[in-house]
């Protein structure tokens, strides 16, 4: 059985898993506090693991870069209210080279795995074959990639410039979407797709988060046959196996 936790810049979701992916509790959602120590999340963990069945591990996916279960740099928690709010130095320095991975393991006393946000997502989706790349639309954009079923080296395409202006975050993130409007949204969604695919010649996209359902179905019918919508509930669901992915 497998605590799967799914935390984002707006909320953090959670669910116990058997080892076949079936939820043995329906998902419990919470807001994200802020300003949010490490120590804090922590503390959150256990609260919503109360809530929840037993368990003999523990999976994490955690905005940013992460490095063998150690925040290399999150974004969101760093700020004092969360997205697009201004980041506070002692935040930065409280997350920077935590090893989120050791706390959670110390905190429960069973095996933990922590991974980026995306990965875990497209852990849950993936076919398992050919170059397989995992966008995340939510507060900004994630990212992973898997190459025959094997999770690749993360890589913050977020914050990548687009139109020599701003990163992708910016550019497609939540806030955008509420200023442009679903409509205009998608076509940058649209056109998002067309610059990324001579940069990887994937065999497939998966396009997930909260946000893919936002898309507009005519968008949608433009995006290829190689680009496939995933449910949300992947970034709970792929807690289980990441373990296999991963490993």
């Amino acid at each position: 059985m497998t605590l799967c936790i799914d935390c984002g810049g707006l909320s953090i979701k959670a669910s116990v898993l058997d080892s076949a992916g079936t939820m043995h509790a329906q998902p419990l959602q919470v807001p994200t506090p802020y300003p949010l120590t490490p120590v804090r999340l922590i503390e959150l963990f256990h609260e919503i693991a109360d809530q929840l069945p037993a368990f003999q591990r523990v999976t994490v996916g955690m905005p940013g870069m992460i490095r063998h279960g150690v925040v290399v740099y999150t974004p969101h928690y760093i700020n004092i209210k969360g997205p697009r709010t201004r980041p506070l130095p002692d935040l930065v320095d409280l997350w920077r080279g935590f090893d989120l991975a050791r706390a959670v393991e110390m905190a429960f006393k069973v095996p933990t795995l922590v991974l980026n946000d995306a990965e875990v997502h497209g852990a849950g989706v993936v076919a398992g074959s050919g170059l397989e790349i995992v966008l995340t639309l939510g507060t900004g954009l994630g990212f992973s990639m898997f190459d025959g079923g094997k999770l690749a080296p993360h890589i913050e395409l977020s914050h990548a410039p687009v139109r020599r202006s701003t990163s992708y975050d910016t550019w497609i993130g939540e806030h955008e979407r509420r200023r442009l409007g679903d409509a205009f949204w998608s076509r940058r969604i649209k056109t998002m797709v067309a610059d990324l695919r001579p940069v990887f010649h994937w065999d497939r996209l998966y396009i997930g988060g909260g946000n893919s359902r936002r898309i507009k179905s005519e968008v949608l019918e433009l995006l290829g046959e190689d680009v496939v919508i995933v449910p949300n509930t992947a970034g709970i669901v792929g807690g289980v196996r990441s373990w296999s992915l991963y490993r």
